[in-house]
């Protein structure tokens, strides 16, 4: 097995990390803070002020010996001296907004670890908090720090009763020992205390890449602008990241399940024309970090993210696409986001559910259904194996709320 050293790192992105919370909790504007970059991007995201879809920022973080601190950018914020580079990483910034639960499914597929983002001025936990967190469970994701944000809007009495709130919401759960930092995302206090709690509890995990590549497709757009030359067009982008292996600039890719032509799925075999990883240009994409791949396919079949929630790899290599999945459903006692408790009732035979598998999602009718097992028919084939866990979303109240989880059998 071929494990990555410090060294062959080099200045890539070496971890995801997720920003996880409650809508309005400040997620976005902690990213800002982080990566200097404002993850909203798209306009219907800024005019309902929610993040619709999976903001991407990459950061690099410095440290001072002076001052024996962390900082966000290469001058150091106490000394004003230089700082030395310790490590990029990505911040994938997950929806808060009830109904876009899927989406934050699909960003726990592409995390290491997480930030999870809650409000001081808010009583602990908001819904989406605690649908967070369990989505956070489901990934097995327990690399957590946990973000006391807006601390400047309330008094020392209410921050204190806020972290008592908190421990009492993360007891028993994946984030019961994660440290609590206090900070004001919006005026940049205590950045510095977070990062360094990032570098020591959210660690780079050690990657072999001896394993078939395998590639999680959360966005696909194109680059070119209107008007552009033919000749000057350049080829449809992917962007997401690898969970596993490798691919090198020059190699062929297949896409799975592929493009819906009028209901048909069919699979895409295209070359890697191009990789950028931390805004820089590669000749190799790795795991760790956000990763975008020019294809050499006409850019009409990746624009508005027609191709998100495709999974990329070698051809033949990638996990078979089913119409039909099977699973062992493990269920929660009540209904996750909805206020008060709700009571999950068994699978039957003919109900609706949402599955999210990594960055797939697809909507189904139960063909049979039992606490030992049940059969679903999707209307979008997932690529799964024996063994894969998928999250289980049930409407309540006209929205998708998590229900449980699900091991392919």
């Amino acid at each position: 097995m071929i494990i990555f050293t410090k060294e062959e790192k080099g200045g890539r992105t070496e971890v995801s990390i997720g920003v996880v919370g409650h809508v309005d909790h400040g997620k976005t504007t902690l990213v800002k803070a982080l990566t200097g970059k404002w993850t909203s991007t798209y306009s219907e995201e800024l005019k309902r002020g929610i993040t619709i879809r999976l903001g991407y920022a990459d950061a690099k973080f410095y440290y001072c010996e002076k001052d024996n601190s962390y900082c966000p950018t290469q001058k150091c914020s106490k000394c004003f001296g230089d700082a030395k580079f310790a490590r990029a990483v990505s911040f994938v910034d997950a929806p808060g907004h009830e109904t876009l639960m899927a989406t934050v499914l699909s960003g726990a597929a592409l995390m290491d670890g997480a930030l999870l983002i809650i409000s001081a001025t808010e009583k602990c936990p908001r819904p989406q908090t605690a649908e967070h967190l369990k989505a956070l469970e489901i990934a097995g994701i327990g690399k957590i720090v946990i973000v006391q944000n807006k601390i400047d809007a309330v008094d020392e009495k209410r921050a204190r009763e806020s972290c008592r709130e908190i421990k009492d919401f993360v007891k028993g759960s994946i984030a019961d020992n994660s440290p609590i930092i206090p900070v004001s995302a919006l005026h940049n206090a205590n950045i510095d205390i977070l990062i360094e709690t990032i570098e020591k509890v959210i660690e780079t995990p050690e990657r072999s890449l001896n394993d078939d590549s395998v590639f999680y497709a959360a966005r696909s757009f194109d680059v070119n602008k209107p008007g552009t030359d033919i000749e000057k067009l350049k080829g449809g982008v992917i962007g997401g990241a690898l969970s596993k292996g490798s691919i090198e600039k020059g190699s062929e890719i297949e896409i799975a399940p592929g493009f819906n032509e009028n209901g048909v799925f069919k699979k895409l075999k295209t070359k890697v024309v191009g990789i950028v990883q931390a805004d820089l240009p590669q000749e190799k994409a790795y795991p760790g970090g956000l990763v975008a791949l020019e294809t050499s396919l006409d850019p009409s079949l990746t624009r508005g993210d027609v191709l998100a929630g495709n999974l990329a790899g070698l051809p033949g290599k990638l996990p078979e696409c089913k119409f039909v999945v099977k699973f062992k459903p493990n269920l929660f006692d009540y209904v996750i986001g909805v206020g008060g408790q709700t009571v999950v009732s068994p699978i039957k035979t003919g109900d609706a559910l949402l599955v999210t598998h990594a960055v797939e999602k697809s909507v189904g009718a139960v063909t049979s259904g039992s606490e030992k097992g049940v059969e679903l028919k999707l209307k979008i084939p997932l690529c799964v194996q024996k063994g894969d866990k998928i999250a289980l979303s049930r409407q309540s109240g006209g929205r998708w709320h998590l229900i449980g989880w699900g091991e392919i059998v």
